[in-house]
């Protein structure tokens, strides 16, 4: 697609993405972004789910994974409790129980 339109944020950082770009990229109200800026550049990304057939090669891929690094599952509750206290550290209201 090599459509090109030019659009202007509002003073509530609002920015309208042109009909002709919408159109072209069968975008809907409600659609949803990733932002990424670094410079004078902005690029949105739609975020879309997984279909069932890439959702289940994922799945088979982490697997494999696992399965190859000999991973057992209390290693992976272990790391889930670590990571939950990094990120959440004594707060209380970031408690998580995890139970094998």
């Amino acid at each position: 697609m090599n459509t090109v339109a030019t659009t202007k944020m509002s003073s509530k950082g609002q920015i309208v993405i042109p009909e002709e770009i919408r159109n072209a990229l069968h975008l809907k109200a409600g659609t949803r972004f990733v932002v990424l800026g670094e410079g004078d550049v902005v690029v949105l990304k739609t975020i879309t789910a997984p279909s069932s057939d890439e959702y289940k090669e994922i799945l088979l891929r982490a697997r494999q994974a696992a399965y190859e690094s000999e991973m057992k599952p209390e290693d992976i509750l272990e790391a889930i409790k670590e990571t939950r206290s990094e990120k959440c550290g004594s707060s209380e209201i970031c408690v998580h129980s995890v139970s094998g």
